[in-house]
């Protein structure tokens, strides 16, 4: 099926079949949020994921319609991809009819000679080249997929496993990078959800 009409077909199921589980809620976290501003410029991260493919996809819809001027730049990291993983991730992006920058680090390499945590590592390095990238594009917002059952379960593992209470919030100002905020639209979307708009 050509890109732009299924793109289309995505969008009136949204706003229709989806209305309850997806729209809404989308909506309704970026309004109790403020995550969009007249004058934003927002870094779409899309790591080829259904969370945040489903992401792009609402916050391209919400520059479409709503009346708050603002711009999108599309992002894609790859972090030591195969030829055929990168391939993915853009034949993905493609069927919503999104084309995003896609630029080039060497994490998994880094990674693998990590002695201990590689995890958090990754999470680190993959944050801040999400950083750096969006600001080189003159972006002030990075707009990631997590839904709230990332947000629940952070709280939960934050609990068992560091003894103490953390969330994943919403919103959230950067403590590097001067005027950055980092925001999570998909934050009243449950996981179930995600995966039934597939």
């Amino acid at each position: 099926m050509d890109g732009r009409i299924l793109s289309d077909q995505l969008e009136h199921d949204l706003t229709t079949r989806f209305r309850k589980s997806i729209w809404s809620p989308f909506l309704s976290a970026v309004h109790q949020y403020g995550m969009v501003s007249p004058g934003d410029r927002i870094a779409v991260c899309m790591s080829g994921g259904k969370d945040s493919l489903l992401m792009a996809k609402c916050m391209l819809m919400l520059k479409k319609y709503s009346k708050v001027p603002f711009d999108l730049v599309f992002l894609s990291m790859d972090p030591g991809y195969s030829p055929e993983n990168n391939a993915r991730v853009i034949q993905a992006a493609g069927r919503l009819n999104i084309s995003p920058e896609v630029f080039r680090t060497d994490i998994y390499a880094i990674v693998d000679a990590a002695a201990s945590s590689p995890c958090h590592i990754c999470a680190a390095m993959r944050r801040g080249h999400l950083y750096k990238e969006a600001s080189v594009r003159g972006c002030n917002k990075i707009a990631l997929g997590h839904h709230r059952d990332d947000a629940a379960e952070t709280i939960l593992l934050s609990i068992l496993y560091g003894g103490q209470f953390r969330a994943m919030l919403p919103r959230l100002k950067s403590e590097n990078y001067e005027g950055m905020q980092l925001i999570r639209p998909l934050y009243h979307v449950r996981e179930k959800a995600v995966i039934n708009w597939l």
